[in-house]
C-alpha cells in the first residue's frame, strides 16, 4: 500500500512513510485508500488473541510490504511485556458503559499499545528501504508519549532517541518516568515552555534542511515517535476492533450493531485511530472527543473554527495540556475531499493567523461521526468521585475528563431517545497511580504534597495494587536535568550532542 501528503506531492510506501515519520513538505502520511476488513474476518477475529488481533490489523496496511509472518511475531513479543493475560482489558461499569484499559504496558499509559511495536516495524522498514543510518527518533511529548518511545528504543541498535518535554508541564510521576530513563542511546530535556512549544520546534527540525544536512553528514537521519508517524497510529486502530469484538464474544451486543467510543485526546491521534477503523467497516456510532479546560478540540467541533488565539492552561490532566492538535490534519484532509491544497493553505493560515475555518458542508459531516465535549476541573473531579462512590472504580484525570464528557454526551441521548442502550466505551489511558495526588483528591478529598505518600494512601483508599516501575522511582537517582530556552539552536545543539555518540552516564551504574 502507498501513503500519501496530506499536502501533496508525496507518495511513499509504508516502510517509507514509517522512516521518515513526517512528509518533507511538512504533511501527515494517509494510506492512498483505507482497507475494508469484512463481516468473514470480524468473525474470524474473534476466536483470535489480541496480539493477533493488532497483527491483522496493521497487516491491512503493511502485511504485503512487511510481511505478515512478521507482523504477528513482532505483536506476539511487544504485547508479551504487558500485565495480565489481556493487554487490553475491556471492563463493564454499568448498563451500557464500558472502560477499554490501555495502560497495562510498560510504562502505564495507553501510549505503549503503539510504542512496544514501532521500533520492530522501524527497524524492519530500514531493511526493507535498504536504510543503513542510525535512526534518531524525535519526539516531543507532553508526558506519556516521552517514556514509551524511550522504553521502547531504549538500546535498540541503529537508534537513538531524544525527547523533549515542557517544563513544569508534565505530572511529577511522567517527569521522574523520564528523568531517570537508562539506556545508550537515549537523551531527555525539558524545554521552557508548554508543550505546542515543543512540538513546533520539533516540527521545524524536521522541516530545516541545514539541520538534516548536518545529520547526514553524521550518517543519522531523523525519525518520530509522536502519532504524526503513521506507524506510531496504526497499532492503535486495533484495540478499537478487540472492544468491538470482546462486546460481540461477550454477549454484549451482536456482530454489526453500532457502539460509541469515548476518548481522552489533546493531540487527536488516539481518536483519529477510532475514525480510521470505522473507515475500515467497524460499526462505530459516534466518536466523542473529550477536550480538558484547554477545549481548541470541543470548541472546533462545535462551531467550525479551530483557533488557538486564547489562554494556555495547565490542568491535572497534563497529557491533554495541548492547542494545536497535529493529527486533526488527516481528518481536514479526508472532509475536504482529500483536498491537499486546501489542507495545506489551512495549516498555513494556523501557522500565521492562528486560525482556520471549515466549511458548513464539512461541518456538516463532522456532525454526523464526533461529537466534542469539555470537562472543567471540577467537573472532572466529580465524575471521578461519582464512579468510585457508586461502583468502587478508580480512574486516572485523563479517563475522568471522558467520564464527565461521557456523562453530558449520554444527558443528550437520553433527551432525545430515552431508550437508547448503544454501548458506550470510554478509553482508558494511564494508570491512576501516575497521577497518585490528583486522583487522590478526587476520591477523598486528601491533598498531600508528596506523590510517593499519594500513591500509598492511594492504594489503602482502593485497594489497587500500585505499579512496582513506578514504586521504584522514588529510589531511582536522577539522571537527565538539562533545561533549555524554547530556542531551535539550543534544541539542535543538544539533538548533535547525541548524534555525535556523546550520552549522559546512567548514575545506577558503578
Amino acid at each position: 500500500m502507498n501513503f500519501i501528503s496530506t499536502r501533496g506531492g508525496e507518495k511513499v510506501t509504508g516502510a517509507q512513510a514509517i522512516v521518515q515519520g513526517l512528509a518533507k513538505n511538512g504533511g501527515l502520511y494517509v494510506p492512498e485508500s483505507f482497507p475494508a476488513v469484512t463481516a468473514e474476518e470480524m468473525n474470524a477475529m474473534l476466536e483470535m488473541s489480541y496480539p493477533e488481533r493488532a497483527a491483522f490489523v496493521l497487516g491491512k496496511y503493511l502485511a504485503e510490504e512487511l510481511g505478515a509472518d512478521f507482523l504477528k511475531e513482532t505483536c506476539e513479543k511487544a504485547y508479551a511485556n504487558f500485565e495480565g493475560n489481556d493487554p487490553v482489558p475491556l471492563v463493564k461499569i454499568d448498563g451500557k458503559l464500558f472502560v477499554l484499559e490501555l495502560f497495562h504496558g510498560p510504562t502505564c499509559a495507553f501510549k505503549d499499545m503503539a510504542l512496544t511495536v514501532l521500533p520492530y516495524l522501524l527497524k524492519k522498514s530500514c531493511e526493507v528501504t535498504g536504510i543503513k543510518d542510525d535512526i534518531l527518533i524525535l519526539a516531543a511529548t507532553s508526558g506519556d508519549t516521552g517514556k514509551a518511545a524511550l522504553e521502547g528504543f531504549r538500546d535498540v541498535p541503529g537508534t537513538k532517541v531524544a525527547v523533549f518535554y515542557p517544563d513544569e508541564g508534565v505530572a511529577k510521576m511522567q517527569r521522574l518516568q523520564m528523568q531517570v530513563q537508562d539506556g545508550d542511546n537515549v537523551f531527555v530535556a525539558a524545554v521552557k515552555g508548554n508543550f505546542d512549544d515543543c512540538q513546533r520546534a520539533v516540527k521545524r527540525l524536521f522541516a530545516s534542511e541545514e539541520f538534516n544536512a548536518e545529520l547526514a553528514k553524521k550518517k543519522v537521519r531523523l525519525s518520530s515517535a509522536n502519532s504524526i508517524n503513521f506507524g506510531r497510529l496504526a497499532p492503535q486502530i486495533a484495540y478499537y476492533f478487540s472492544a468491538y469484538l470482546d462486546l460481540v464474544s461477550s454477549d454484549q451486543i451482536e456482530m454489526g450493531d453500532a457502539i460509541d467510543f469515548v476518548v481522552p485526546t489533546g493531540n487527536f491521534g488516539d481518536i483519529l485511530a477510532g475514525w480510521y477503523a470505522k473507515k475500515m467497516g467497524l460499526p462505530v456510532r459516534k466518536l466523542v472527543c473529550a477536550s480538558n479546560r484547554n477545549k481548541v478540540l470541543a470548541d472546533f467541533f462545535a462551531k467550525g473554527v479551530y483557533d488557538v488565539k486564547r489562554n494556555f492552561f495547565r490542568t491535572m490532566s497534563p497529557s491533554m495540556d495541548i492547542l494545536v492538535s497535529s493529527n486533526l490534519e488527516r481528518l481536514l484532509f479526508e472532509i475536504s475531499g482529500r483536498n491537499a491544497e486546501l489542507t495545506a493553505k489551512r495549516m498555513e493560515q494556523l501557522a500565521k493567523e492562528k486560525e482556520y475555518s471549515i466549511t458548513e458542508k464539512e461541518k456538516a459531516a463532522l456532525d454526523e461521526q464526533f461529537f466534542g465535549g469539555f470537562a472543567s476541573e471540577d467537573d472532572t473531579i466529580e465524575a471521578m468521585y461519582e464512579i468510585f462512590e457508586e461502583y468502587g472504580y478508580a480512574m486516572d484525570t485523563h479517563t475522568g475528563v471522558a467520564l464527565s464528557v461521557y456523562m453530558k454526551y449520554n444527558e443528550m441521548l437520553e433527551k432525545d431517545d430515552k431508550k437508547d442502550d448503544t454501548p458506550i466505551v470510554v478509553l482508558s489511558t494511564a494508570n491512576p497511580y501516575k497521577f497518585p495526588q490528583d486522583v487522590l483528591y478526587a476520591l477523598s478529598g486528601n491533598d498531600v504534597k508528596d506523590s510517593f505518600k499519594g500513591i500509598k494512601r492511594l492504594n489503602l483508599l482502593t485497594a489497587m495494587k500500585p505499579p512496582k516501575s513506578l514504586l521504584d522511582l522514588r529510589y531511582r537517582p536522577l539522571r537527565f536535568k538539562t533545561v533549555v530556552d524554547n530556542d531551535l539552536k539550543k534544541m539542535s545543539a543538544e539533538i548533535m550532542k547525541l548524534a555525535d555518540g556523546e550520552i549522559i552516564p546512567v548514575p545506577d551504574k558503578k
